[in-house]
């Protein structure tokens, strides 16, 4: 089992303090400038991981970027492995960990019952097959943030990131599907009490993975930040 599923979710709550800054506007995946390299050398201003970093600090050390689309593919991010061999690729993996009731696990990870707490719009679900499983900085938008220079091996490592806890998310199809590839500036959860935190998680994952912002982007962040005054960034830098 990858050590998402042994994070504590005590430190989350601990650490991300949910906020009510005013929301901008409302499927997966977005791309910015070639900055992060395929070997993974630190992006500008970019630490080598942080310990509850305040979420305005967090934001000043992302370096800014121009994004483009171009080449961008969904099939360039190879996702829904079984990394470690258990049966359970990564959506299941997901599932299994982020369940508030624990489902039942059959053949070839089959899941049935349980239950989850969708955060970006405060439903329960209870049918998995209503879930998606959300990259919490989308495909296309990693993409666009450096991404695209990228070798094959490290992008299907970013789209199966069970290393942190907040990179995937099991949340609503439909809140999903609305978020689409958008960033911040373009959406935000419709949940007000979880803009905060997914604030706080985009960024963590921007600088996991060393990726850049654009200006638009920038703006937005800093304006959460504004209105999330306790709110901090928990991240470490994929190795």
């Amino acid at each position: 089992m990858p050590c998402r599923a042994l994070i504590s979710t005590a430190l989350l709550a601990v650490c991300l303090t949910a906020c009510n800054p005013a929301a901008t506007t409302d499927p997966d995946d977005k791309p910015a400038s070639p900055t992060a390299s395929a070997t993974g050398a630190a992006a500008p201003g970019a630490p080598a991981g942080g310990s509850g970093t305040p979420l305005s600090d967090a934001v000043a050390l992302l370096p800014l970027g121009e994004e483009s689309r171009n080449g961008y593919e969904r099939d360039s991010f190879h996702h829904w492995i079984d990394e470690d061999g258990d049966g359970c690729d990564t959506r299941r993996e997901v599932l299994l960990a982020e369940a508030v009731t624990k489902p039942e696990q059959g053949d070839r990870c089959a899941i049935t019952g349980g239950s989850w707490a969708s955060f970006y719009d405060e439903v329960e679900v209870t049918d998995a097959k209503k879930l998606d499983i959300d990259h919490m900085v989308p495909l296309a938008e990693a993409w666009d943030s450096g991404a695209s220079e990228w070798t094959a091996d490290r992008r299907e490592q970013y789209a199966n990131d069970l290393g942190s806890e907040r990179s995937l998310v099991a949340v609503t199809a439909r809140s999903n599907r609305s978020k689409s590839d958008k960033d911040p500036a373009q959406w935000l959860p419709p949940a007000a009490a979880a803009q905060c935190t997914y604030a706080s998680d985009w960024v963590a994952t921007k600088l996991r993975w060393k990726l850049t912002i654009d200006t638009k982007e920038k703006t937005a962040l800093e304006k959460l930040a504004g209105g999330c005054p306790d709110t901090v960034v928990e991240y470490e830098v994929a190795p």
